[in-house]
């Protein structure tokens, strides 16, 4: 019921915004984001875009590429699928932007595949959304998205071959019940039955909840499994509301997140709470990332990123803001969102003084090979269309992330 009812709204929407070309301002290229500006998930798109402009102001100020300015034009979705549904064919059919860009989110970003199916012969193309879920990398909708980030499934298998190595191989999940924390639940699952192992226990919970909802049940439930590892695939909100809880219950075990989670936002709320009743909510946390540490200042591109976030970043408009928000200064999900502004500008400039979004595959796959000032080389090419597959770690150290250096002090 929920298919027939989605594609009668598709229907309804298409139908209502008749068909055009895409058009741009000779002087500007227009990319269109639909992102969690509002809601319990509202930092990971704040974050998000404030890393995007940082990167692509710095370049507008020097005269942008080949004489065109780049513009994104944000529309919030609230972390909810039908609202993207309506944004996403409000910027093809009204704003006509030249691409999609960094959308946020699985139950998000795969609902408009079909759209983009639809809109294949206009060659709209999703660039570099923040989801490692499989359906942005497979068939049949794969060759209408390219990603920078490594996927779900290179996040979950890293965390759990390293648990396992430690001896810790009783894993349980705590998980999103949608199609993000299915993709990193399945994840899990596949990284164990490698090991002829199985997930222990497990719970869920609804999308949208908030850091004041209480998963006592659901700790409950996982604590049935007697794991000495969890692993959670949640928002940055719900994940702290697990791991306050999980503490507050004696379940004391490492609690690993991935990176979709916003570790900084995390860190934040569980800091807060712990200061307030006197504990420390924030030991024997792993978080898994797909950009470095914006610690790292021996790789150029984190130097370069600090410098133009105090320089350029800036905050989404107002009409977006709805709740207050206080941004970070550097963090891992602005990170990406600068390291995806810095593809843009790529394949613009390898687009040339003609740009038409027919060329991007050919602009993608030529970037193959070259570098974002990381340690690991681009792997577009014409049968990849993921750009990175590495994973980074990290833990808490007084207050603040610090890459993993030794996973022993976790030995069983």
């Amino acid at each position: 019921m929920k298919g027939k009812l989605l594609i009668l709204l598709l229907g309804v929407l298409l139908l209502q915004h008749p068909n055009a070309c895409l058009a741009q301002e000779p002087d500007e290229l227009v990319f269109g984001m639909s992102a969690a500006f509002s809601g319990a998930s509202r930092g990971l798109g704040i974050e998000y875009y404030r890393g995007v402009s940082a990167w692509l102001n710095s370049v507008n100020e020097l005269g942008g590429v080949h004489g065109r300015r780049l513009r994104v034009v944000a529309y919030d979705d609230g972390y909810d699928p039908i609202p993207t549904i309506r944004n996403t064919i409000r910027l093809v059919r009204d704003d006509h932007v030249f691409a999609l860009f960094s959308y946020i989110g699985t139950p998000t970003a795969t609902r408009i595949l079909p759209l983009l199916k639809r809109f294949k012969n206009e060659h709209v193309y999703l660039l570099f959304p923040l989801s490692g879920a499989q359906p942005l990398r497979e068939p049949p909708y794969g060759s209408y998205v390219y990603n920078l980030r490594a996927s779900y499934f290179e996040e979950t298998r890293g965390l759990v071959q390293h648990f396992t190595a430690l001896g810790r191989k009783r894993v349980a999940v705590f998980y999103q019940a949608d199609a993000y924390g299915r993709n990193g639940w399945d994840g899990v699952r596949r990284a164990l039955a490698d090991e002829g192992l199985n997930i222990v226990s497990e719970a869920a919970y609804r999308r949208g909840a908030r850091f004041s909802s209480d998963f006592s049940a659901e700790v409950e439930l996982l604590k049935q499994g007697d794991p000495d590892a969890v692993i959670t695939v949640g928002s940055y909100a719900a994940t702290a509301a697990f791991i306050r809880d999980a503490r507050d219950k004696g379940l004391d075990v490492p609690v690993a997140t991935v990176s979709f989670s916003d570790s900084d936002n995390m860190l934040r709320l569980l800091d807060a709470v712990g200061k307030r009743v006197g504990r420390d909510y924030t030991h024997d946390l792993v978080c898994s990332q797909v950009v470095p540490s914006y610690e790292d200042l021996e790789l150029p591109v984190v130097r370069l990123y600090r410098e133009m976030m105090d320089k350029f970043a800036q905050m989404p408009p107002d009409s977006l803001l709805r709740e207050p928000y206080m941004p970070h200064r550097y963090s891992f999900v602005s990170l990406e969102g600068f390291l995806n502004a810095m593809l843009l500008v790529r394949m613009v400039e390898n687009l040339g003084p003609n740009p038409s979004p027919e060329g991007i595959p050919e602009a993608m796959n030529a970037l193959g090979g070259e570098s974002l000032g990381l340690d690991h080389a681009l792997l577009f090419s014409g049968q990849c269309r993921q750009g990175l597959d590495e994973v980074y770690y990290v833990t808490v150290d007084e207050g603040r992330f610090v890459p993993i250096q030794d996973w022993s002090r976790w030995s069983k």
